[in-house]
């Protein structure tokens, strides 16, 4: 009994079970979007929303100069110095601003190139671009105060602004896709996140309304230094990540169709649904514990911690998937979706290696070791995009489900034998 007592009142379990709370909430909104767009775009038109998702992702980065991890860092490292902290969030505030004006210029004047980069130049979406960049002020905010948010450790903050922000932009989404079809599935994307501006800038607000000033008097040019750190990873992946999987996609385009690049896309969107719940709380709790972790003691603390808590429940999670991977396809797809199911057993296999890695990838970010970061994505990413070419030409959709598969072991194996001695107390 004193052991589940222990186990209830710690605090990866509290955090885990408001984490859960947020997660049931987003996937929630995840099954009525994802009917809405089995219902009213089908494969072919999720496969382009696919195309326009890499797209986001990119942007997304970009446009907060890859310093989301860094934010997490400094502001963590600093919470109980005022004003150094000051000077961080300053700094942080008036750079991310000027990349704000530039890339939304850029989305605004280039949306027509955009639109036939992304598509094709067939395709009549560049004004899904235009919105996009004069929306990006508000999605950016949001990322940048939910970054601070994670930083100070104020848990049930990020999550409430998780839970509210994504009910509202479900709404939102089913009602544009519903009368929008694929573009309104594209704006969903682009609004969700502007939606969650409104609770994330509020309590930021009240975090620090009377208590600092933020201005160009506190800029300290030496602090990006050390966030361009972050910069360098975050973008490289932001750039690397979309390129490949929009490859990718249109491999299985070329060789099997674009239903099945939709079965594909459709089945890393349920891997999305469970994997929320790793990514969320390895933002929320597990970085800002690697940041502070000085000791390789304390390192090794928080890795086993994360693999006797968090990776037993996440593979009974995956086995109750795969039993129930009928039933999931037809609650969240239509009858249209039933041939992706032969895409499960790969797909869970992979996510299983994937999140076995990624508390180890995150000791990259929390101890900035860019050079190393950079070695293993490029490898990881060159893995899936040789593995993807090979497999798909010859076992269509089913092949670039085994390509993550065998990328994800292979990563996986490699970031053991580097954090080997992190990892065991007496390894050489």
């Amino acid at each position: 009994m004193s052991l589940i007592k222990n186990i209830i009142n710690s605090p990866l379990f509290r955090v885990s079970s408001l984490n859960t709370v947020s997660v049931g909430v987003r996937i929630a909104g995840g099954l009525v979007a994802s009917k809405v767009i089995a219902l009213f775009i089908g494969p072919a038109g999720l496969a382009l929303v696919g195309n326009f998702r890499n797209f986001i992702t990119s942007i997304e980065a970009f446009s907060t100069l890859g310093f989301q991890n860094g934010i997490i860092k400094f502001v963590a490292e600093n919470k109980k110095d005022e004003k150094e902290l000051q000077k961080v969030l300053s700094t942080i505030f008036i750079t991310i601003l000027a990349a704000i004006v530039f890339f939304s210029i850029i989305l605004f004047f280039g949306a027509g190139l955009l639109n036939t980069l992304i598509f094709s130049k067939a395709s009549q979406y560049a004004w899904i671009f235009k919105i996009l960049a004069f929306s990006l002020p508000w999605y950016t905010g949001n990322l940048v105060f939910i970054a601070v948010l994670n930083g100070l450790e104020k848990y049930n903050k990020v999550i409430s602004i998780t839970i509210w922000g994504n009910i509202s932009g479900v709404a939102l989404s089913a009602l544009l896709i519903w009368k929008l079809g694929v573009p309104g599935a594209m704006l969903g994307l682009i609004f969700t996140p502007a939606l969650m501006f409104l609770f994330s800038f509020y309590l930021v607000y009240r975090q620090f309304k009377g208590k600092y000033h933020f201005g160009k008097r506190f800029f300290e040019p030496v602090l990006l230094k050390g966030l361009f750190s972050y910069s360098i990873m975050s973008l490289f992946t932001a750039l690397a990540g979309p390129v490949v999987y929009l490859s990718v996609r249109n491999t299985i385009i070329n060789n099997a169709g674009y239903e099945e690049a939709g079965f594909w896309e459709a089945v890393s969107r349920i891997s999305v649904f469970y994997l929320m719940f790793i990514s969320t709380l390895l933002t929320t709790y597990f970085l800002p514990k690697l940041s502070i972790a000085q000791k390789r003691s304390e390192t090794r603390s928080i890795f086993w911690s994360y693999y006797k808590n968090i990776v037993p429940v996440f593979i009974i999670g995956l086995i109750a998937v795969y039993i129930l991977r009928d039933f999931i396809i037809g609650i969240l797809f239509t009858k249209e979706f039933m041939p992706m199911e032969k895409l499960f057993l790969w797909q869970l296999l992979g996510d299983f290696f994937k999140v076995c890695s990624l508390i180890l990838g995150y000791e990259f970010f929390a101890k900035k070791m860019t050079r190393s970061f950079i070695v293993t994505e490029a490898v990881s990413f060159g893995l899936l995009y040789v593995f993807s070419v090979v497999f798909v030409k010859q076992y269509g959709s089913e092949g670039a489900v085994m390509a993550h598969a065998l990328t994800y072991f292979i990563y996986l194996l490699i970031l053991l034998v580097y954090f080997r001695k992190k990892l065991l107390p007496n390894a050489v």
